[in-house]
């Protein structure tokens, strides 16, 4: 007998989830709702397993065997909870919720429920990016000495989304933070972040950057590079490099990659650029929605899913990028989690000296 989906959230990421799990072979039917009348109506015409519920109350309360939340991001910690407190398996997509204090609060109050709750971070699922993190834990590179990953967006999301989005760090580059720390198996101990801003007023008006590039320490040494953009015309261009002792590695670097290649005796790429997130990565939020429905039917096979302390760790990496920029100085992550955890702000805790940039 094939499992019974809710979806909350029909928006852009939401409605394509309720394509690809309706489609997937072992999915009977979605219940789904929105606070749009319309996207709910929109996803009936389309699919004919779908069927609606008023509210998520009643969504939760329909006998699903679990649920995709892609509402909002100010309505994921309340929804996690309500999930979990009915038992039924979540995956949300990122992040758990806008602050880190408030993460780390729904990670304590599910975290002994077992209940499984993960969150979409994609990329794990990329085909090329996995094949990336087993040469890492193969040891077929050597010890690592360098990560980047790389998001470049072809335009800025709309502005009633920029100003409820948390910023860059968290909004854009918390996919790179989680997809170096998976990729190594290792923590970050410290961040160095800069950011500014050439494009649209309303990134300065929020408190926001266009274009940001961070600086990681990880435990073992190892450094990480992320860049990110709202603004890159070329196309969408997210990559992933990891440089060995005695190999390297990249994952993205495909003839849809959006740069023009100036060396004169190469054609690379021939392809039309990358133009959309949700184009570049399709396989992988299949993939991704797969190994899901897999773990709620208990199917025994591993998977690379985010567990909410892999999110809450990379909520910290991202409040500490913020920080960064700030404070105009490198952040360690402990300090973070010492403010948060006694509720004060990082500059009233912190004894580390500020480094100033021209």
């Amino acid at each position: 007998m094939g499992l019974t989906i809710g979806v909350i959230g029909l928006g852009r990421i939401g409605a394509f989830h309720a394509d690809t799990v309706a489609a997937l072979p072992w999915v009977d039917e979605l219940v789904v709702t929105d606070a749009v009348p319309a996207a709910v109506d929109a996803t009936l015409d389309r699919l004919e397993s779908a069927r609606p519920a008023a509210d998520t109350d009643e969504l939760l309360a329909s006998g699903v065997d679990a649920v995709v939340i892609a509402s909002a991001t100010p309505t994921h910690a309340e929804l996690i909870e309500k999930a979990v407190a009915a038992g039924i398996p979540t995956l949300c997509e990122k992040p758990i919720a806008l602050s880190v204090a408030d993460s780390a609060e729904v990670v304590r109050r599910v975290g002994d429920s077992g209940v499984p709750v993960r969150i979409g971070y994609n990329r794990r699922f990329d085909p090329a990016m996995a094949a990336a993190r087993a040469a890492v834990v193969s040891g077929d590179l050597g010890f690592i000495t360098t990560v980047r990953s790389t998001t470049l967006d072809p335009a800025p999301p709309p502005t009633g989304y920029i100003a409820a989005s948390g910023g860059i760090f968290r909004d854009c580059a918390v996919h790179d933070f989680d997809t170096v720390r998976w990729l190594l198996g290792d923590e970050v101990v410290e961040v160095y972040a800069t950011g500014g801003n050439q494009g649209d007023p309303i990134f300065a008006d929020v408190g926001d950057v266009d274009t940001a590039s961070v600086l990681l320490t990880f435990a073992s040494g190892t450094i990480g590079v992320v860049s990110v953009t709202r603004y890159n015309g070329r196309g969408y261009d997210c990559r992933l490099e990891a440089h060995g002792s005695t190999d390297s590695v990249v994952a993205g670097w495909d003839d849809g990659t959006p740069v023009r290649n100036l060396q004169a005796d190469s054609t690379f790429p021939t392809g039309a650029p990358h133009r959309f997130f949700m184009d570049r990565f399709a396989a992988a939020y299949r993939a991704e929605l797969g190994a899901f429905c897999d773990e709620v039917r208990a199917t025994p096979s591993p998977n690379e899913l985010c567990t909410a302390q892999d999110a809450l760790e990379v909520a910290l990496i991202a409040e500490a990028a913020t920080q960064s920029v700030a404070l105009r100085r490198p952040v360690h992550i402990d300090e973070v989690r010492t403010a948060h955890a006694a509720g004060e702000h990082l500059s009233t805790t912190t004894r580390h000296t500020s480094i100033r940039r021209p």
